[in-house]
C-alpha cells in the first residue's frame, strides 16, 4: 500500500516505508515529509509494528531537501525527532546515492546498512548553506574527524568511508544479506526491552534536539535567504558552478 509519496508494508511484526518519489530522487518535499511523518505515527500506536525499516524506491535513498518545494524547517525537525524518538528502532536500508538532508534520516535511524551502489554527500556548502538541522541527530553519532572533512569538502564518500564515520552501522554486498540478521534479532526481542533500550541510547542525541534545535531551525533560515544560497540554489538547477568556484 503507500501514503502519497510513501510505500508501506508489512511483516512479521515489520513495518517498511520506502520513499517513492524516484522522479524527484526522493528529495524532502513539503509533502514526502509529512507523509513519513504520518507513516512513523501510525507505526508507533501500532502494538503489531515491532520495528520499522525506512528504505527507498529508485537509485536514490533520499536528495536532500527538494528546492523546489522545501519542507519548512520546522517540520523537518520535527519528523527528525519523531525517528529518534519513536519506541522502536527505525532501521535504514541504503541501497543509493544520499545527499545533504537525507543524511539527516540517516543519522535520525538507529541501525543503518548499505548497499555497494550507496554514495553519501553533505553537499550544503556548495551551495551556500549548512548542515544546520540535520546535525541535531548526527553530530552526537559521527567521528569528529570524519564529519569535519564531509561537512567542509562536500565530497562523495563510499560506504566504507560511511561505516567508519559512523554513519553507517554496516555494509556489505547484498544489504538485504546485512538486514536479515539485524531484523532476526528485532524480532526476538521484547518491544518493552526495545523501546527502553532506545531510549538510553538516544538520551543524548535528544539532549541536543532540546538544546539546539531552535538555533539551528534560525541558522538554516538566515543562509536559505542569503545571496550567497541564491546563488547556489540557481546553479545547481542550471546545473553550472556557482559563482564563487575557482
Amino acid at each position: 500500500m503507500t501514503a502519497g509519496p510513501v510505500r508501506v508494508a508489512y511483516e512479521r511484526g515489520v513495518t517498511t516505508l520506502a520513499l517513492d518519489a524516484p522522479e524527484r530522487r526522493n528529495a524532502l518535499s513539503a509533502g514526502l515529509v509529512g507523509a513519513l511523518a504520518d507513516a512513523l505515527a501510525a507505526c508507533g500506536r501500532d502494538d503489531a509494528v515491532r520495528a520499522v525499516v525506512l528504505t527507498h524506491t529508485g537509485t536514490a535513498f533520499c536528495a536532500g531537501a527538494d528546492l523546489r518545494d522545501p519542507p519548512d524547517p520546522d517540520a523537518l525537525v520535527a519528523l527528525l525527532r519523531r525517528i529518534v524518538e519513536l519506541p522502536k528502532p527505525v532501521v535504514a536500508r541504503v541501497l543509493g546515492h544520499v545527499r545533504a538532508g537525507g543524511l539527516g534520516l540517516l543519522g535520525a535511524c538507529d541501525i543503518a546498512v548499505a548497499g555497494p551502489e550507496a554514495t553519501f554527500a553533505f553537499t550544503e556548502v556548495r551551495i551556500g548553506v549548512a548542515p544546520a538541522v540535520i546535525s541535531l541527530p548526527l553530530l552526537p553519532r559521527l567521528d569528529p574527524r570524519a564529519v569535519a572533512r564531509y561537512y567542509l569538502t562536500g565530497e562523495r564518500f563510499g560506504p566504507a568511508q560511511a561505516v567508519r564515520a559512523g554513519l553507517v552501522t554496516e555494509a556489505g554486498e547484498d544489504a538485504d544479506a546485512v538486514l536479515a540478521p539485524i531484523l532476526d534479532g528485532l524480532r526476538r526481542a521484547s518491544p518493552q526491552g526495545l523501546a527502553a533500550t532506545k531510549r538510553l541510547l538516544t538520551a543524548r542525541v535528544l539532549e541536543t534536539f532540546d538544546r539546539d534545535a531552535d538555533g539551528l531551525t534560525a541558522l538554516s533560515a538566515r543562509l536559505f535567504s542569503s545571496d550567497q544560497a541564491r546563488e547556489g540554489m540557481t546553479a545547481f538547477l542550471e546545473r553550472r558552478d556557482p559563482a564563487w568556484v575557482w
